[in-house]
């Protein structure tokens, strides 16, 4: 399985150390930056190609899932939800890692490397890479409609107003 990667300068730290598990475990591991420590950079570029990397995985029948961070993890999740077929989840317990991947299919996990230890983001990814979606109509239903409204701004027999 692939795992697509990127931070800021915050979560600089915690991306090296998370990578280095992951490798360890046995997944191949792409890293979107940044390089070095700079505490002006964007990662909106970052998140977005890490976000693109899984969305090109998917399309050409690769497992991969992204995890990307930040002081928060709120800008990063915003960022690679603007990716087509990317559904950016926030974490912040074992529950929301679970929920993510059972209830929404998420393949992107976001994690606040301020808001936690490293230990806590191993444990929350690998809950998330773990736990497989349930297929439930009720959560394939939902997942769908969000992808209808992303490609038609619309979901069909439902009211969606316009801007």
């Amino acid at each position: 399985m692939r795992i697509h990667i990127a931070t800021d300068h915050a979560g600089l730290e915690f991306s090296q150390h998370l990578q280095q598990h992951l490798r360890d475990q046995g997944y191949e591991v792409i890293d979107h930056g940044p390089e070095e420590y700079d505490a002006l950079d964007d990662y909106p570029s970052f998140c977005i190609n890490a976000a693109l990397g899984v969305a090109r995985d998917e399309r050409d029948g690769v497992e991969a899932f992204g995890v990307v961070f930040g002081g928060s993890g709120n800008g990063e999740q915003m960022a690679a939800n603007k990716v087509a077929g990317i559904r950016a989840a926030l974490v912040w317990n074992e529950s929301t890692a679970t929920l993510a991947r059972e209830h929404n299919n998420a393949n992107v996990i976001s994690i606040g490397a301020r808001q936690h230890t490293v230990d806590e983001a191993i444990r929350f990814i690998e809950l998330f890479l773990q736990t497989p979606f349930s297929g439930d109509e009720r959560h394939v239903r939902r997942i769908a409609q969000l992808g209808e409204f992303e490609q038609t701004s619309a979901i069909a027999g439902k009211q969606v107003d316009s801007l």
